[in-house]
């Protein structure tokens, strides 16, 4: 917010929340009106003193190699970020609020563009400067406000407020507009009366649905907003013009269908992030790496030549003294492939982030604890759990980096098929740094007995219960994207498969009783499953704390893991979950035509987690995948442990 003394500041929100909640184009609430946060163009880091760049080369790399089309518009080719940056901040602007921490930060505007007086319920544009703002109190920023200066209602002398008026426009592309209401009241034609007309918003309320009234006061033109919702209503709004607020300019050619979202509307954002824990590189990737950083010096060598070079060569005595030289020469001639062209892969669809992360928990030998990450595996898993777990490694310290790399508006971006939902840009241009956050934890891991779940999947995989979920699955795709499919479309595919269902329920399901009976809060957990195919399996699940505050890194969720902890919390866990309070609507649900939600025997009451806790927003869950319900005992995965 620009302005005079002490108008500068309207708000604040955690660094985290600008990649989760209140992101680049995001709108947010403040007390008394909203805003639009601005585009990376216009944040600047400069008066931020001491702050660094997130080191994560691991999600800078991911982040370099997403996908980007030829024909793409430039803002979407991240080939050029060099920086993961966290938010501009200074300290001390309590202490003095108009120091140079008070031009630190993150610029908004205001959005909608139109107010409401709450006295007079006139609807006028902010630049038509009938609304004036205040924001004089440098320590209380939540009062700032818009009021009506000319207010004819105005009570004791203080003038009535200003509200945003809460309806706008977006489309799929990522557009926002504000809500066209002088064509709206009057049909799409000019006032018959004035060139600018007067309006007024009079909301009715009522248990209808929305009833506001737009009247203009020269030519007593009125309509009603219900005109234009849903789907009958959205033939007569206007094509899309293309506009993003947050980076002041328009796109050419969008002309998508408008939809109307009232200011506040969950899904006017949804943010695309990446995450990653730093976790050191082991084996054949390590070595790749350190090859590919020092590609340029150890090029011209041959084999022969690698005992004086480990001699005389810094690069060669520095680097690669913990692998032998025949191990460096395979290295160096899969690296010549790669350079030829001979073997090089295209980038997936999709980054992939876990596989690093899996080598590491599941390797026989555990890397040498560092600042960002400290595991240690325990020496025997406890008697009565060796039926549930092959491994429980106890994860005592770790960081985990998360990116924002874009946004989409009416549709969440699809992990699995991020090109069916248009990512909005958060730059004009191509970018050079994007906004990322970094937090501290610990956590458990827990590695499941391969052939279990091998088993299990063969005998569930044809099962009529699967066979729902997956037929689910294609109707939830099918539904969420059909009226913009262009080409081939395959209704089941990322479907996560049997195994997901077995390892993302079993994992709410100790994040339930941690937060039941350990005394953390679920909202402080969450949960990455590593779950893989036939040709490459893995199943495992790690649960820790991702949090900024010390909830996360007091030792005590790792110490669930010690044996005696662990067999009471596991047994716990799968003894609460035959049974749920909702029973039997709960244990006997499961997705069936014509219904696309994806869950079977899973609610509130006995699964679901906060949004911020599981990573697929509470899909992909049933009981009877894990336990022994009546229905069908012999889908569980420990059908007869309990």
């Amino acid at each position: 917010m620009a302005g005079d003394k002490y108008r500068v500041r309207a708000g604040a929100v955690r660094p985290s929340h600008l990649m989760f909640t209140s992101g680049v184009g995001s709108l947010v609430d403040l007390p008394n009106f909203s805003v639009l946060v601005s585009g990376l163009d216009d944040w600047r880091h400069e008066g931020a003193y001491g702050w660094e760049p997130l080191a994560e080369p691991r999600l800078l790399a991911a982040i370099q190699s997403f996908p980007y089309h030829k024909g793409d518009p430039e803002y979407l080719d991240f080939r050029s970020v060099k920086e993961l940056r966290p938010a501009p901040w200074l300290a001390g602007i309590e202490r003095d609020p108009s120091g140079p921490a008070s031009k630190v930060g993150v610029p908004t505007v205001p959005f909608p563009g139109w107010m409401r007086c709450t006295a007079c319920d006139l609807l006028a544009p902010i630049d038509s400067k009938v609304f004036g703002f205040e924001n004089d109190k440098p320590r209380k920023p939540h009062e700032a406000r818009f009021f009506h200066d000319n207010c004819g209602r105005k009570r004791k002398g203080r003038k009535p407020l200003a509200v945003a008026a809460r309806f706008v426009l977006a489309c799929t592309g990522g557009h926002l507009d504000d809500f066209p209401y002088v064509e709206f009241v009057h049909h799409g034609q000019p006032c018959a009366k004035v060139s600018h007309p007067t309006l007024q918003m009079i909301d009715r309320g009522g248990n209808l649905g929305a009833n506001v009234e737009v009247r203009c006061t020269n030519c007593e033109e009125k309509r009603n907003i219900r005109a234009v919702l849903g789907r009958r209503g959205q033939d007569q709004l206007p094509r899309c013009r293309g506009r993003h607020p947050h980076l002041s300019r328009f796109d050419e050619g969008c002309n998508r269908q408008l939809h109307v979202l009232v200011v506040g509307a969950s899904n006017q954002w949804f943010p695309q992030t990446l995450a990653a824990l730093a976790v050191p590189q082991t084996g054949a990737k390590a070595i790749d790496t350190m090859v590919e950083r020092h590609w340029e010096a150890i090029k011209p060598l041959i084999l022969p030549m690698y005992p004086w070079a480990r001699e005389n060569l810094p690069a060669m005595r520095d680097h690669f003294a913990k692998w032998s030289d025949q191990d460096v020469w395979e290295a160096t001639e899969r690296r010549r492939a790669i350079e030829a062209g001979g073997t090089e892969k295209k980038p997936p669809a999709y980054p992939d982030l876990r596989s690093p992360e899996w080598e590491v928990f599941s390797a026989e030998e555990l890397p040498e604890p560092n600042d960002d990450f400290a595991v240690r595996r325990l020496d025997e898993v406890p008697g009565r759990l060796k039926e549930v777990y092959a491994d429980v490694l106890q994860v005592e310290r770790l960081r985990e980096v998360r990116a924002l790399i874009g946004f989409t508006r009416l549709d969440a971006p699809d992990p699995e098929d991020p090109e069916l939902v248009t990512r909005a840009p958060l730059s004009r241009s191509r970018p050079l740094w994007v906004p990322a956050s970094q937090v501290r934890g610990e956590g458990i891991f827990l590695r499941l007995p391969e052939d279990l779940l091998r088993d299990w999947e063969e005998r569930v995989i044809e099962s009529e219960a699967m066979t729902q979920h997956l037929e689910a699955y294609t109707r939830f795709r099918s539904y969420r994207y059909s009226d913009r499919i262009k080409g081939n479309f395959d209704a089941a595919r990322g479907w996560p498969g049997p195994r997901f269902y077995a390892l993302h329920t079993l994992s709410h399901l100790l994040i339930r009783t941690i937060a039941l009976q350990c005394g953390y809060s679920s909202a402080s957990l969450s949960e990455r499953i590593y779950a893989g195919t036939a040709d490459d399996p893995r199943s495992g699940i790690l649960i820790y704390t991702a949090v900024p505050d010390s909830e996360g890194t007091l030792g005590g969720l790792v110490s669930l893991a010690e044996p005696d902890r662990l067999v009471e919390l596991t047994f716990g866990a799968l003894r609460d979950a035959r049974h749920c309070s909702s029973d039997p609507l709960c244990a006997e649900r499961t997705p069936q035509a014509p219904a696309d939600f994806l869950h079977g025997a899973a609610c509130h009451v006995c699964l679901f987690v906060s949004e911020t806790t599981c990573e697929r927003g509470n899909r992909y869950l049933d009981r009877r995948f894990v336990v022994p319900l009546a229905d069908e005992p012999g889908l569980a995965l420990f059908a007869g442990l309990l």
